[in-house]
């Protein structure tokens, strides 16, 4: 058989049909992938800034708008189409019924599940023991909504909440009869007004402060970080705002009947706690100021128990104030309705508790006594070995603070080489200390973080603060005040709000990876730890907006999540928002939860485009009321 040359047609026909075919191919390749992503684009544009201002008023039975002076009330039904379809790849079954959560009773209005006054009377009362957490049991635990009182309205805005909050949201007139020679809060119509006032500051907390700030320096960046234990309705915090202190106060739900509420409906930072048996929710070093005025715990009792965990939460080189009994009683024993002999009794016990501690007298003047932690343990260790009481706690953690019993001990500072060294690192002055690189991450003493991944972590924060601005209209006008950040990290989300007119509470996980509390207190930042398996330490309605961000991927293998989803119900007010970062697959379920607890919600992409596998829910809680009882008629 002769062999084909070159030339040959035949072979000539077998190229060019070879080339159609890869043509062919090439092209269809070409539309497929263009195709793809069109529609790519398609689904991942944002939603715009109208349609999420719109949905934040969004009603139950009825639209909700808001009048002139904040007031919530029902209106005429929107106009505007809304958009609530999921923008994510997920098939959902839509045949599949939603479990609708009905409304508790009206008496669990301001139910707090582990500070329930029923259930802690069966705790012994030494130490106030029964007014600790004390979380329901499994078969206590609520599958209902808490419900707003009637004529629930929306809180003031910032600043003038500080002054203001409405007595239909906490209807509570005691304080106003209770406190009204000092000045508290004060019912004027429809409203509650705070002047100032407090036990110990009957000129106002502005000129209490200013007192205080004549002592020790308040205004120059050292000081940011305090705590006031048994705060009332937190006067002295807000008033601390204005000097760029933020304060953490707590105090127990007892007879002054709602003052944490109060403290948070005015917009300023509140925990429920108590001085009891156990630490403070808080890690060690955390504090730079801690003040208790007229606070009424037993400092000089149980061993200096109490001021034993306030030098274990106190920052190297930080002050506490005391003012009230029994400080200066040789002058005011008379008003105090004691004895002399007891008011110097308490007085020199206190002295000598704090001797102990290695603390220095800075000053007593008036009713005011200044104390300050020293900044390492260079000369205390020396006296220790004199004096041998109390001796230096032995614990491996001081940050191990959830249900930790107190200990009579001297908590020790990190050591130092010299005696001129601050303990654990010094810091900057706010406002650079929020920026800067904290001690405990630049010692290497927080496994896993370093001072890369800080500063990686700054960047991440203020490009998904500057999307959630785009997505959530009101971030920007003081619609939202207090923000929670569920799983906080190392405080990334709160130091980019910092720009607004908003607090942060970062919480914590004890189920985290890593123990980051302190850092976020070295960045001048304040927050708590937490189980979320059980409920948060606050009383419903005080939040406006939550933060969680791969907390469920965290929880949804140690507890049912909707126990998590309907605390987060509870505390967060009506016409609040929630901002929810997981899996796809986690908030679909978290969206067929939400979707019977009354909230409006939509799933969106990643800010960096439809192909990251993280996703965002967005979700507000729609305005509703709980029905007004035969009492409240």
């Amino acid at each position: 058989m002769a062999k084909e040359y070159s030339g040959s047609p035949k072979h000539h026909h077998r190229l060019e049909v070879q080339r159609n075919r890869l043509t062919w191919i090439l092209g269809v390749s070409f539309l497929c992938i263009l195709f793809y992503m069109l529609g790519a684009w398609q689904r991942s544009s944002t939603p715009t800034t109208t349609q999420f201002s719109a949905y934040n008023k969004g009603g139950c039975d009825s639209h909700v708008t808001t009048s002139d002076n904040g007031n919530a009330a029902v209106g005429h039904p929107s106009s505007t189409n809304l958009d609530f379809a999921s923008h994510h790849q997920v098939v959902l079954n839509s045949s599949k019924t939603v479990n609708q959560f009905p409304s508790c009773d009206m008496s669990f209005s301001e139910y707090t599940p582990c500070q329930d006054k029923v259930r802690g009377r069966k705790f012994d009362r030494n130490m106030l023991k029964y007014r600790e957490r004390h979380c329901p049991a499994k078969e206590e635990l609520l599958r209902c909504l808490i419900p707003a009182p009637p004529q629930y309205k929306t809180p003031f805005k910032w600043p003038q909440s500080r002054d203001y909050a409405w007595y239909s949201n906490i209807p509570h007139r005691e304080l106003s009869i209770e406190k009204a020679i000092q000045n508290w809060i004060q019912l004027e119509g429809n409203r509650f007004r705070f002047p100032g006032g407090g036990t110990m500051f009957p000129r106002g907390a502005d000129a209490y402060i200013d007192d205080i700030g004549r002592l020790i320096p308040l205004t120059d960046g050292t000081i940011r970080t305090a705590i006031d234990t048994g705060c009332g309705v937190a006067s002295f915090g807000a008033y601390l705002l204005n000097r760029n202190i933020l304060t953490m106060s707590f105090a127990p739900r007892d007879t002054h009947e709602a003052q944490v509420q109060f403290a948070l409906e005015r917009g300023v930072p509140a925990m429920i706690g108590i001085m009891g048996s156990q630490r403070l929710p808080y890690p060690a070093r955390a504090f730079d100021l801690a003040h208790c005025s007229r606070c009424l715990i037993p400092w000089q009792k149980y061993d200096g128990l109490y001021l034993a965990e306030v030098d274990r939460i106190l920052r190297p080189g930080g002050y506490w104030v005391l003012s009230g009994p029994p400080i200066h009683w040789k002058k005011f024993w008379r008003g105090w309705e004691r004895t002399r002999e007891d008011l110097k009794q308490e007085q020199d016990a206190i002295e000598d508790v704090a001797k102990s501690l290695c603390w220095k007298k800075v000053i007593e003047k008036n009713d005011l006594s200044v104390w300050q932690k020293p900044i390492n343990h260079v000369e205390c260790l020396r006296s220790k070995k004199l004096l041998k009481a109390p001796h230096m706690c032995e614990s491996d953690d001081p940050d191990t603070a959830w249900y930790r019993n107190l200990e009579a001990c001297v908590t020790p500072l990190p050591e130092v080489s010299s005696s001129d060294d601050v303990a654990g690192g010094a810091m900057e002055k706010w406002p650079e200390r929020a920026s800067a690189v904290p001690p405990r991450i630049r010692s290497g003493s927080t496994p896993g973080i370093t001072a890369e991944r800080f500063e990686e972590d700054n960047k991440l924060w203020k490009e998904r603060v500057a999307h959630y601005k785009r997505i959530i209209s009101p971030l920007p006008t003081g619609r939202y005040r207090n923000i929670m950040d569920m799983n906080a990290y190392i405080g990334g989300f709160a130091t980019a709000m910092l720009n607004y007119p908003v607090w942060v509470m970062n919480v914590v996980p004890i189920n985290s990876n890593h123990d980051t509390l302190g850092v976020i207190y070295e960045r001048g930042l304040i927050g708590t730890y937490q189980d979320w398996c059980e409920a948060f330490s606050t009383y419903p309605r005080t939040y406006d907006l939550i933060h969680a961000s791969g907390l469920f991927t965290l929880y949804q293998n140690r507890c049912d999540i909707t126990y998590i989803l309907l605390d987060m119900d509870r505390i967060l007010r009506p016409e609040g928002t929630v901002i929810f970062r997981d899996t796809v697959e986690l908030l679909v379920k978290i969206q067929s939860i939400t979707d019977g607890m009354r909230w409006k919600s939509q799933i969106i992409d990643h800010e960096s485009g439809p192909f990251n596998p993280e996703k965002i829910l967005v979700a507000v809680k729609t305005y509703w009321t709980g029905e007004a009882t035969q009492k409240q008629l």
